[in-house]
């Protein structure tokens, strides 16, 4: 990890070197031997500069004038019990932080990591109810595109869900059954399904169409795109459907698929998680 660019002095140091070390070494490791403590780093708020809080006000500001029309009533009532503002960059921890809000209702926590977790360190932290969140903040000349995860992706995108119970049960079996799972194929399809919920899920509430998935949440084109486009497949979800289909990330995505409630997402979970590990190991999913 090389810092480059004035959004990478959040995690200049040699703490965030280490932990991304770690991380990375996790492939090699078995679940059990996985210490996802190890992959943390402190969030030292002092370096953000007033830059940094323009572009996260610029995004937010951005995103919550449609938000209301567009987002899932979990995501939106989330947002507001975390207590998330417009003003500065959130904190995850101490005073009015994130977790502050977040821990005690679903025993989830936002952990600040110093950039991309591969695969089998990133299940390891979401099987402890752990996010693992980059801290960093996109720069302005790229506020309308990122190719990798910011601190408004993360935060902004992701998190409000995880205060609702039923989406932070489907998110921890999800991170338990692709951390135990041993057969490429089934990462490969596990990894599908984390694209087209997590990341860009359309959920049906009150009779229309609402985005939840975080790349639909932190895009301003492309949740417009896949809400009211004639171009895209919208598929009613159906998780062996969903875990067969093949994703792009170049460009705005052709198929979506629809819940019809977070229940369906996380029961759909649960019985392919059974299906994946065995009943033996699926009964650990509930511990």
């Amino acid at each position: 990890m090389q810092p480059a660019g004035n959004h990478h002095q959040i995690i200049d140091s040699e703490e965030a070197r280490i932990a991304q070390a770690a991380a990375d070494a996790a492939a090699n490791l078995t679940a059990e031997q996985i210490d996802a403590s190890k992959f943390y780093i402190k969030q030292r708020y002092e370096r953000y500069t007033e830059e940094n809080h323009a572009v996260w006000r610029e995004l937010y500001d951005r995103r919550w004038t449609v938000l209301e029309q567009q987002a899932s009533n979990v995501f939106l009532r989330g947002i507001r019990t975390l207590n998330m503002t417009r003003e500065r960059v959130p904190k995850l921890d101490g005073e009015g932080g994130i977790n502050t809000f977040l821990k005690p209702l679903t025993g989830w926590q936002s952990r600040p990591v110093p950039g991309y977790l591969p695969q089998k360190a990133f299940f390891a932290c979401l099987s402890r109810r752990e996010f693992p969140t980059t801290i960093t903040v996109r720069p302005r000349e790229q506020m309308d595109y990122l190719p990798e995860p910011d601190i408004f992706h993360d935060v902004f995108g992701h998190v409000p869900l995880h205060a609702d119970p039923v989406f932070a049960d489907f998110l921890q079996t999800y991170g338990r059954a692709a951390l135990l799972c041993n057969d490429e194929e089934h990462i490969k399809r596990l990894g599908r399904l984390f694209w087209f919920t997590v990341e860009f899920g359309l959920i049906r509430e009150d009779s229309r169409l609402k985005i939840y998935g975080s790349g639909l949440i932190s895009s301003h084109a492309e949740s417009d795109y896949a809400l009211n486009s004639p171009k895209p497949d919208r598929r009613p979800f159906d998780l062996e459907r969903v875990c067969e289909t093949d994703f792009e990330i170049d460009h705005f995505q052709p198929i979506y698929y629809v819940l019809e409630s977070f229940e369906q997402l996380r029961d759909a979970m649960n019985e392919y998680a059974t299906r994946v590990l065995g009943i033996s190991k699926a009964k650990t999913l509930a511990a």
